[in-house]
């Protein structure tokens, strides 16, 4: 009957005024969330920026640090080339003055040969009387000669047993730089390694705060077309509300039996599912967002620690 399809009208009509007001509060519950959303990847976006310039920053220091440690290992071979040569040199050094030890010998004896054959000279030449004279001068010339000659290889003997002395010093320091730029060669390998170790981690770092950015970028686009749709839906539920209250309107300026008694019809259980739904949805929203920034703090904390 007519009656009825004029309830049926009001009541559909204040039902789906209802509705649009639930709508309303939802999609302002979506705007409230998509700002705070909005706000929170803003937060992160610039702490990712700054942590991916620090990563970025101190990977190349990394990789200047590996090359000036390539340089010190060169450097420090050549040291224990030269230590080595240097060792080389010394033990010629050695070779020679040991030579040089042996003509002293030599020339030691010869000048006691000399003395003993100059005094016997001397001695045949008294004996000889008058006429072994001159001979006797000559004798006590050569054993004179003998005798400097004896002096002389002393001393150069002393200075060759002084210059060993020295030889044997000079290598044995030459044998201690050889061990110590073997130590020293043994560190920077050791560094480079730890320098390879933290360029890998650095690496990795960069590699997993490009992930969460793209994340984030992700987030942002999602958080955009949620304002955008929340915005739509705005508008179509003031529409609606607007042809809400136009039906009811209607259905008011006609008369019909229990006119003021016609209720919108129960859509709170359907409304409080509608809710709940978007209230877990920004819950999800939200605890993703503080992951992210719970990772991007870990992350630079770690990198400060380092």
């Amino acid at each position: 009957s007519i009656t009825q399809m004029l309830v049926e009208n009001k009541s559909n009509g204040l039902t789906l005024d209802k509705s649009s007001n639930v709508l309303l509060g939802n999609v302002d519950k979506l705007n409230l969330s998509s700002n705070e959303a909005a706000a929170s990847l803003e937060e992160t976006a610039a702490a990712l920026e700054e942590i991916t310039s620090n990563i970025r920053n101190n990977t190349n220091s990394i990789a200047q640090m590996a090359s000036f440690s390539k340089n010190v290992t060169q450097s420090a071979s050549q040291g224990e080339n030269l230590a080595n040569q240097t060792n080389v040199s010394m033990d010629e050094i050695n070779a020679q003055v040991t030579a040089i030890n042996e003509a002293i010998s030599v020339i030691d004896q010869i000048a006691f040969q000399t003395n003993i054959l100059s005094l016997n000279a001397a001695v045949e030449a008294a004996t000889a009387g008058e006429a072994g004279k001159g001979f006797a001068v000559v004798a006590q010339e050569v054993r004179n000669l003998a005798s400097r000659s004896a002096e002389a290889a002393k001393e150069i003997k002393d200075i060759v047993e002084l210059a060993t002395l020295k030889a044997n010093e000079g290598k044995q320091i030459a044998n201690n730089m050889i061990e110590g730029y073997k130590e020293l060669n043994g560190n920077i390998s050791q560094t480079i390694n730890l320098i390879s170790d933290i360029q890998n981690a650095s690496k990795e770092q960069l590699l997993g705060i490009e992930q969460i950015n793209d994340a984030v970028n992700q987030l942002d686009q999602q958080t955009q077309q949620n304002a955008m749709v929340a915005s739509q839906t705005h508008d179509i539920a003031i529409v609606t509300d607007e042809i809400a209250k136009l039906i009811v309107s209607d259905a008011d300026a006609k008369e019909f039996a229990n006119k003021d008694k016609v209720k919108a019809k129960d859509i709170e259980k359907k409304a409080s599912n509608k809710v709940e739904s978007t209230t877990s949805r920004t819950k999800v929203e939200k605890t993703i967002l503080k992951n992210i920034s719970k990772k991007t703090k870990e992350t630079s904390d770690d990198w400060e620690e380092f």
